[in-house]
C-alpha cells in the first residue's frame, strides 16, 4: 500500500474516530446501505450531540410558542374590539395601564346617587340598591362578541349563589354606555337575546349627558374605534353600604375572584384588600389559554398552550434523567 495513502487514512481515522471503520470494503453489501446512520450509532459523542440538539430544539419551540401567545395578551384582559355603533372616532387606542390605574383608583369610593332608566323606561336611582351587595358591569348592546360573552359568563358565575342564598340577598346591574343607542328597549332586547333571566339583575340606561361622569365614577374606561369600542372588561363589587370594594377583570369569572367576595359581603363580613400578585398570574395564564371562537360566539380553552408547556416540562425532565443516568454510568466505569 502507498505510504502516503496509508498516512492519509491513519490521519483520517484519528480525526474522525466515529467514521473510521464504519465501512468495510470486504463486508456484506447490506452493511453499506446506511453508512451515516452506522457512523452515528458507532459514536456515543454523535448520539449525545443529536439527542441534546433535538431536545433543545423542541424545548425552544415550545417556550417560543408560549411566549408568542403571552406577548399578545396581558393581564388583566382590558380591550375588546367588537363591531358596533360609533359615537366618536377621534380616540382609537385605549391605554391599558392608564385604564387599570383609573379602575383601581375608585376602590373605596362611595356610590353617588345616579338616576337611570330601566328596561320599562322607569327611573331607577342607584341609591335604591344600597343595603345589599351589588355587582355592576358596563356593556354596549351593539357588541356581538365580548359583551354578550362576559354577561353570560357573569350569569353562570352567580347562578349558584342565587340558588343557594336567594336572589333577594344581592343585586346585579348592567349599564349601557353607548348612548343614545343603548336605550331601554335596546337593553331589553339584549337581555332577552342572550338569556339573562335572573330576577335580581337589572339593565339600565343613563342619559347621554351622564355617561362620562357615570363611567368615571366606576373607573370604567372606553374609547371609540372604527369597529366599535375598546373598553376595559370589569365587574365592580359594591358592599351593602354603597362603597366600591373590588374590581374583577376578564371575560370569565372564577369563584375566588367573584363569588367568594360576594358571599362574604352577603354574610355581612368585610372582604380583604385586593392583592394583585398571585391573582394577576392566574389571570394571565387563564387569558393565555383562552381564545374566541367566532362560530359558537364563546371563549374556549386553547389546549395547544397546555400541550406546549407540558411537552417542554416533559423534555426537561427527560433531559435531567438522561444526564443523571450518564453520570451514573461514568462513575460506574471509573470505579
Amino acid at each position: 500500500m502507498d505510504p502516503v495513502a496509508q498516512s492519509d487514512s491513519s490521519n483520517r481515522n484519528e480525526l474522525l474516530p466515529c467514521v473510521a471503520g464504519t465501512i468495510d470494503a470486504g463486508a456484506d453489501r447490506r452493511h453499506h446501505r446506511r453508512p451515516l446512520l452506522g457512523a452515528i450509532q458507532a459514536c456515543p459523542v454523535f448520539l449525545h450531540f443529536f439527542r441534546v440538539l433535538t431536545v433543545g430544539s423542541l424545548i425552544c419551540c415550545g417556550f417560543f410558542a408560549s411566549w408568542s401567545h403571552a406577548s399578545t395578551d396581558t393581564a388583566p384582559k382590558v380591550t375588546a374590539r367588537p363591531l358596533g355603533s360609533v359615537v366618536d372616532t377621534t380616540l382609537t387606542v385605549l391605554d391599558e395601564k392608564a385604564a387599570l390605574e383609573r379602575s383601581q383608583s375608585v376602590i373605596g369610593r362611595q356610590l353617588d346617587d345616579f338616576v337611570l332608566l330601566d328596561r320599562q323606561g322607569r327611573q331607577v336611582s342607584l341609591s335604591q340598591f344600597k343595603g345589599k351587595p351589588l355587582l355592576v358591569s358596563f356593556i354596549y348592546t351593539a357588541c356581538f362578541q365580548v359583551c354578550p360573552t362576559t354577561t353570560r359568563n357573569l350569569q353562570k358565575a352567580v347562578e349558584g349563589t342565587v340558588v343557594t342564598l336567594g336572589p333577594e340577598r344581592f343585586n346585579i346591574i348592567s349599564i349601557g354606555f353607548n348612548q343614545p343607542f343603548d336605550s331601554p328597549d335596546a337593553m331589553k332586547s339584549f337581555s332577552r337575546q342572550y338569556g339573562i333571566h335572573l330576577p335580581n339583575w337589572e339593565f339600565l340606561s343613563p342619559p347621554t349627558a351622564m355617561v362620562a361622569e357615570l363611567t368615571g365614577h366606576f373607573g370604567f374606561s372606553y374609547v371609540a374605534t372604527v369597529a366599535g369600542f375598546d373598553h376595559i372588561n370589569q365587574v365592580t363589587i359594591i358592599d351593602s353600604d354603597g362603597k366600591i370594594v373590588r374590581q374583577v377583570y376578564g371575560e370569565t369569572f372564577t369563584a375566588e375572584a367573584l363569588v367568594e367576595p360576594l358571599k362574604t359581603l352577603v354574610a355581612g363580613a368585610p372582604i380583604p384588600p385586593q392583592v394583585n400578585t398571585i391573582e394577576e398570574l392566574v389571570e394571565r395564564f387563564r387569558i393565555l389559554c383562552s381564545v374566541y371562537d367566532p362560530v359558537t360566539g364563546k371563549y374556549r380553552t386553547n389546549y395547544a398552550v397546555y400541550f406546549e408547556i407540558a411537552g417542554a416540562l416533559t423534555f426537561l425532565a427527560w433531559l435531567a434523567w438522561y444526564f443523571w443516568q450518564d453520570r451514573r454510568h461514568r462513575k460506574a466505569k471509573s470505579g
